[in-house]
């Protein structure tokens, strides 16, 4: 049953050491049968996956250690292990059968560097030492014969931080400075070796520590697309899971969005024009590729990291642990506008792999509430929803003569295009609403399924709270 409850058999790989790592840490064994999980994991003397049972264990021992924690050492959330990748070809521009060995030679002519020849059929050959990989050659060539053959891990990363390690290894390396932590290159490397470092171990040191103490409360702030996953259970029960763990209340993250909603179209009517603070991977993206833009970044918290501010103001002993699909939130905790609010993020993933590491069976539970945010706070999960949401908060506070043309980017490619046009002046829009994952949150790396099926189901969700107008839902609070 397990294995059906992802997409791929990698992530059912990463979700096994994260169970194993987290039974031994609840039961404080963690040290003393570390190097029993990975033959745990693969029991037998017959490699499963590699070329031998061996290059299993010590890969498997490598995914423990980011299960705990990564590199210290690395700021990066997002690692690579280098023993791991080493089944893609190597990257570029290659020749392919389709060469015809023609007398135009253009590919050759169009080349600045000089490299391109041609062998003694007159079929094109590339020198890997000269070549830049600017492309030049296949937009010339009139069969398509040249191909730009990029790994996964390159091609699903849209801000160029991924290359080849000019090592012997020719694992992927991440350049820390273009990253956004966004996880495309997690969820799509076939092989698993780049993973996002876990903070499990600190979520389970939480619960251990309010249960014996009771000098704090731990509080699960749930992301609003949590209402898609664990579709083998229903929510109510994922719910009574989550307090289960140990976690004193789980509040919904969605009603931090309400009040980001209600704050950003304030923010907006009276500046013109903003980019939205909410995706911290977009945010990055921005500071790290449009600085001078970074002005127009609307100064609200995320979300989560509103609700979580209002939650320490009024509960001084509590803990907040955010709960949802995004890598790109472990880096976010971290900053110091963030770090006093929140003190651990986990995955969607992370969350299923503690379930079963205390056994709980979540579809023997019964059905909890949760019953924080309207309806406009919990479509912010989806591409489109905030900008939905800052149209209805500038509608509730009498705004609505405000001509918001709302410019909702569906991932970082849409993202690029909107920043470009905002640089030239020429985008139509003063509200720039920019989601790192196609689809928005329910495209996050740290999911359990990916699938179109999300968005009905945030939607879904969301119509559950329908009576709620935004300044209903943020009126609790006072």
């Amino acid at each position: 049953m397990a294995l059906r409850k992802f997409d791929t058999k990698v992530q059912y790989l990463k979700y096994k050491v994260l169970r194993e790592v987290a039974r031994e840490a609840w039961n404080d064994t963690l040290l003393e049968k570390l190097y029993d999980i990975p033959k745990r994991i693969v029991p037998g003397k017959e490699a499963t996956m590699r070329c031998c049972v061996y290059k299993e264990r010590a890969i498997l021992a490598e995914r423990i250690k980011i299960a705990m924690g990564g590199d210290k050492h690395n700021p990066n959330v997002i690692e690579v292990i280098d023993i791991a990748c080493d089944e893609c070809p190597v990257s570029g521009y290659e020749v392919t059968e389709s060469c015809r060995g023609c007398l135009a030679h253009r590919c050759e002519d169009v080349c600045k560097k000089g490299a391109i020849t041609f062998d003694h059929k007159q079929r094109a050959v590339i020198d890997k030492t000269k070549c830049v990989e600017c492309g030049a050659c296949a937009k010339v060539c009139p069969y398509g014969a040249i191909t730009n053959h990029k790994r996964p891990c390159e091609r699903s990363c849209k801000v160029g931080a991924i290359s080849m390690a000019t090592d012997d290894t020719c694992a992927a390396s991440i350049d820390n400075s273009k990253c956004i932590a966004c996880g495309a290159c997690v969820y799509q490397c076939p092989f698993g070796a780049i993973m996002d470092k876990s903070y499990i171990l600190n979520v389970i040191d939480l619960i251990k520590k309010s249960e014996e103490s009771q000098k704090f409360k731990v509080f699960a702030v749930v992301a609003p697309s949590i209402s898609s996953q664990f579709t083998y259970a229903k929510l109510g029960q994922v719910i009574t899971g989550i307090k289960e763990l140990g976690f004193h209340t789980v509040v919904e993250a969605a009603l931090g969005a309400d009040m980001v909603a209600y704050s950003e179209a304030a923010e907006l009517a009276d500046k013109g024009f903003l980019t939205s603070s909410c995706c911290p991977a977009f945010v990055d993206y921005i500071k790290k590729q449009f600085p001078d833009l970074a002005e127009h970044i609307s100064h609200n918290l995320s979300p989560v990291a509103t609700i979580s501010k209002y939650i320490k103001e009024t509960t001084p002993d509590a803990k907040v642990v955010f709960i949802g699909p995004c890598t790109a939130k472990k880096m976010e905790f971290k900053l110091d506008t963030v770090k006093p609010y929140i003190d651990s993020v986990i995955t969607f993933e992370e969350l299923q792999a503690l379930f079963d590491s205390k056994d709980i069976d979540i579809t023997t539970l019964e059905e909890g509430v949760l019953d924080n945010a309207s309806y406009y706070g919990r479509i912010f999960a989806r591409s489109g929803g905030l900008s939905d949401a800052v149209a209805q908060a500038l509608k509730e506070q009498g705004l609505d003569n405000f001509d918001l043309k709302a410019v909702p980017c569906d991932g970082i490619e849409a993202c690029k295009i909107a920043r470009l046009r905002a640089r030239k002046r020429i985008l139509d829009g003063n509200f720039i609403e920019g989601m790192a994952c196609v689809g928005g949150c329910i495209g996050g790396a740290g999911w359990l399924t990916h699938g179109e099926k999300n968005k009905a189901e945030v939607d879904k969700y969301g119509r559950e709270a329908y009576e709620k107008t935004i300044t209903d839902a943020i009126r609790q609070l006072r």
